[in-house]
């Protein structure tokens, strides 16, 4: 009879522990929607340890009021990323459990908040790398994804920030997941001019598109194709493995890369872009000769062809390609720059012989020929120098120098008007 009577006192503390966890989950949802969201939180930490043991229904509801209470707190600002990555814990944790159950009774209601809260991760995280805030952002991006692993460009964008957040640590795993899931990231987009905003929406499909011009809530549409990003995948995590030392270990990434995906052509491009990495510039050239047979009009492959022929002393092939890069795209800038700097290079040593002229008649005449030579140089910079200034009017070193050059051609109008603008 006494064991009877302690099963009954075990049976009966278990009720009572179970009415106890109803009235913190009722005090809960009352003190939520009183506006009191952390006190909320509060009240389920201390059922935190009951929970487990409660039926399935309860259960359910202490995560969807817990999500509620976190997201709440996300909405009032209060470490925003931190809350909506809780909320957003609590409410996968009910859906699993309601699947796992049978019954599903705040599934819905937490499939839809976990949409908007992927939403708001990824608007805070551009808030955040506007305010300079980036490796925060990236942490946001990566959250995003956790919370819809189809939409993998979340990944890619996170394992973006984090390089341009110098965080190459937390960059790495997230490039071997790209790296594994072989992403692309190749596609089209689908855009509109919204007629309210003037901002251009994207759209999934082409026909969801077309029905909003046709309903004239959007006007000029747009349809672009999204280049395969394999190739600055593979590029930046080939980079972070050669700042770790990890030299093999990048080459045999790229190039089982290339082997998998033999008509990706921007692999070639980071294959090519990590032997410049490692100063190997005969491979370098090989393989961009080999990338520019897929596509040769890449003016950034052929502007490094020239950089490399110009740090070899090859003006006449580093011109060529300068060129070449102006032919393709008159506006780029750099061309006409590095040009001029080549060209320029010439003055060295007619300087240097000017210098050792003596004063003799024949010194003389020959300073006279030297002087014209060096003012041919100036004069054929000039119109690589203004182009220059004209589409880059912010660089410093471009302006000074045609200024320079003005003022030993003394062109004293043209000097006057260049220095009025610097």
């Amino acid at each position: 009879m006494k064991s009877k009577y302690v099963i009954l006192a075990s049976a009966l503390l278990i009720s009572v522990a179970t009415f106890a966890q109803k009235d913190q989950i009722k005090s809960a949802e009352k003190a939520l929607k009183g506006g009191d969201a952390q006190g909320a939180i509060s009240i389920l930490k201390d059922a935190e340890n009951m929970v487990v043991n409660a039926k399935d229904v309860e259960q359910a509801q202490y995560y969807f009021v817990q999500g509620n209470a976190y997201l709440e707190l996300a909405n009032k600002s209060v470490e925003t990323g931190k809350n909506l990555s809780l909320s957003a814990e609590s409410y996968k944790k009910l859906i699993d459990l309601e699947k796992a159950s049978g019954k599903q009774k705040y599934s819905t209601q937490a499939a839809t908040s976990i949409t908007q809260i992927k939403g708001k991760l990824i608007n805070a995280a551009i808030a955040d790398t506007q305010s300079n805030k980036v490796a925060e952002g990236a942490k946001k991006l990566y959250d995003a994804y956790l919370l819809d692993q189809k939409d993998t460009i979340n990944l890619y964008y996170a394992a973006s920030t984090y390089v341009n957040a110098q965080d190459y640590d937390a960059a790495l795993p997230l490039y071997e997941q790209l790296k594994k899931l072989n992403y692309s990231g190749k596609g089209t987009s689908y855009t509109a001019v919204n007629k309210i905003s003037g901002n251009e929406d994207g759209f999934n499909t082409v026909n969801e598109r077309d029905m909003a011009v046709k309903l004239g809530t959007h006007e000029k549409p747009k349809t672009e194709t999204i280049p395969s990003k394999r190739g600055e995948v593979y590029k930046n995590y080939a980079l972070i493995l050669l700042q770790k030392g990890r030299t093999e270990d990048a080459k045999k990434a790229i190039s089982d890369a290339r082997k998998t995906n033999p008509d990706d052509s921007s692999l070639i491009i980071s294959e090519a872009n990590l032997y410049l990495e490692t100063k190997d510039y005969d491979t370098y050239k090989r393989l961009v000769g080999e990338a520019l047979q897929k596509d040769p009009n890449n003016k950034e492959l052929i502007f490094n062809l020239g950089v490399l022929s110009a740090n070899a002393k090859n003006a006449v092939d580093a011109e060529k390609y300068y060129l070449r890069v102006i032919e393709i795209d008159p506006n780029y800038a750099n061309a006409y720059l590095n040009l001029a700097a080549l060209k320029l290079e010439a003055e060295k040593p007619i300087i240097d012989e000017m210098n050792k002229l003596g004063t003799s008649a024949k010194d003389m005449k020959r300073y006279d020929v030297l002087k014209g030579q060096r003012e041919a140089v100036f004069k054929s910079v000039i119109p690589y120098l203004k182009k220059a200034n004209e589409l880059d009017p912010k660089n410093q070193d471009v302006s000074k120098t045609l200024l320079g050059v003005y003022k030993a051609l003394e062109m004293t109008a043209e000097a006057k008007a260049l220095k009025a603008t610097m």
